[in-house]
């Protein structure tokens, strides 16, 4: 079905999203969150696809947050159930097996903050502010903010971002470890394809398995993680593409996985 809020185009492998509300700073509403919904269940499955990057549109924002207007009405059941559908779609984001980039060229407060987190890796553009304000609006992050945050920065900044409603820049992000590199904005794009490139020349299963395995090491104790990190290395050992892998090193050649 065409979408309203958003762009997906899909080249060499990788589908570039980019949310398209730039009058309302790319800022989320329902139908945004049902259109990211909607094409990330079908990006888990499309066999074209295997990395993506999400951005916004415009130069000024990645996604300011969430559509304000939509919180005016909400009491405690529908705030909690406003609350679960997002972080739905950000589950599944976070979980869809294929690594996620999210190019940050511009602002990326509250939902927009949530929604760079639950990526995989966050490149960010010089111009690029980075906040969870909740609290300036009396409320709490609601898709992930206080679990995610803490688990990507630690417990002492995050309380600090969460509680003040401060805006950081991209430099104190990428000291931080919120975001793995800042580059100028008319590189951002560039360096985050070159970046989506450089994994997709690896082999697809073991990043797909590296992701599963990350994924529960922020939600396993350490002795579950570890089996599971067992479980799949064992896993990997028996596919083709490992053959290959120890083969091509052996023979001092570049790989050719094939994803078996």
């Amino acid at each position: 079905m065409p979408h309203t809020t958003l762009f997906v185009d899909i080249k060499d492998r990788i589908a570039w999203v980019t949310i398209n509300r730039p009058d309302k700073l790319n800022a989320l509403n329902a139908q945004c969150k049902a259109e990211l919904k909607e094409v990330f269940t079908n990006l888990r499955t499309n066999s074209e696809v295997d990395a993506v990057i999400i951005t916004g549109a415009g130069e000024k924002a990645f996604i300011a947050g969430t559509d304000i207007s939509e919180l005016t009405s909400l009491n405690a059941e529908s705030g909690k159930q406003f609350s679960e559908n997002g972080q739905a779609v950000f589950d599944l984001i976070q979980h869809l097996g294929k690594p996620v980039i999210a190019a940050v060229n511009g602002y990326a407060l509250g939902g927009g903050c949530e929604l760079a987190l639950a990526c995989h890796i966050r490149i960010a553009s010089e111009n690029a502010k980075f906040g969870q304000p909740e609290v300036n609006l009396g409320i709490i992050p609601g898709y992930g903010g206080t679990q995610r945050l803490t688990r990507v920065v630690g417990i002492g900044k995050a309380m600090e971002l969460t509680l003040t409603g401060n805006t950081i820049d991209a430099q104190e992000a990428l000291r931080i470890g919120l975001v793995n590199k800042v580059v100028p904005l008319v590189e951002l794009l560039p360096t985050s394809e070159a970046m989506a490139k450089t994994i997709l020349s690896k082999g697809q299963l073991a990043i797909r398995m590296t992701i599963k395995a990350m994924n529960a090491s922020m939600e396993l104790p350490l002795s579950e993680g570890l089996k599971l990190e067992a479980a799949l290395f064992g896993e990997a050992c028996s596919t083709e593409d490992a053959k290959e892998g120890v083969r091509a090193f052996l023979e001092k050649r570049k790989p050719l996985f094939k994803g078996k």
